[in-house]
């Protein structure tokens, strides 16, 4: 009998991995799961952090655990995933969200720098996609892994940013998602990704400073930036039985400036 649509993105019972969790679009993906009825492992660097977030998330009725790790650290991605799977027995959902952006003019952009960006927001995706697939999802034929992208992947950006190396690891985040769905549809994971626009958050607070909010706001069809509920649907829709014929996609959750901007 087919299901309803609640019944589609109904989650009880499901567990998620969720990395640079514990603020910002991070939180805000796990509230959505959570909300939907999944277990969550919040995960980033900081335990002040973490502890906090988990509490505002146990306070609205969520089941939250956390682990605090390093998603540029390749032991320390081994240790966040091995944890979770013995605290959880297997992972559902893995979100993979933790992140870093750097500024700097292309000729002068330190090569460190672009180091930190790729090892975080390019390699910690592989290698925890890598060992949560590899000891949980292919044995189970079964898996959503939710990556999450930026619209500054789908181009350059306004001459008031200098972002090189994340636009270049967001376009990377991209493809490696189409890259990576391709390989592991065989085992019943779908790999999709998420491209989120203009949020106000930590690491946006000094470009939109330095832009002005209402400016940014204007330059999208829907005169917005994203707030704390924006992601929430499509998040649900990747990780839920809603979405199980869509995998190896993108879209960008931004107000329409991608569609302006020839993203």
């Amino acid at each position: 009998m087919t299901r309803t649509v609640k019944q589609l993105f109904d989650l009880t019972g499901k567990t998620a991995l969720v990395t640079g969790g514990s603020r910002g679009l991070g939180l805000q993906l796990a509230q959505s799961l959570g909300e939907a009825g999944a277990r969550i492992m919040l995960s980033s660097r900081k335990a002040s952090d973490l502890e906090s977030s988990a509490a505002e998330l146990k306070a609205a009725g969520i089941d939250v655990q956390w682990i605090a790790a390093d998603c540029a650290d390749e032991k320390d991605i081994h240790r966040l995933a091995a944890e979770t799977l013995k605290a959880f027995g297997h992972v559902d959902i893995l979100v993979n969200n933790a992140g870093a952006a750097w500024g700097a003019p292309a000729e002068d952009h330190p090569l460190e720098a672009w180091d930190k960006v790729m090892n975080l927001n390019v390699r910690g995706y592989f290698i925890l996609s890598q060992y949560i697939g590899k000891h949980s999802m292919i044995a189970r034929h079964s898996g959503s892994i939710i990556n999450v992208a930026s619209i500054a992947g789908l181009g350059g950006n306004p001459s008031g940013m200098k972002t090189l190396a994340y636009n270049t690891s967001k376009a990377a985040v991209i493809n490696f998602t189409r890259a990576l769905a391709g390989e592991w549809g065989e085992h019943g994971i779908r790999v999709n990704a998420i491209c989120p626009g203009f949020f106000p958050s930590k690491m946006t607070a000094g470009l939109l400073k330095n832009l002005g909010e209402e400016n940014m706001a204007a330059h999208a069809p829907l005169r917005r930036l994203g707030d704390d509920e924006d992601l929430k649907g499509l998040a649900l829709l990747y990780a839920s039985d809603a979405g199980k014929h869509i995998t190896g996609q993108w879209l960008a959750v931004d107000g329409g400036v991608s569609c302006i901007s020839g993203g």
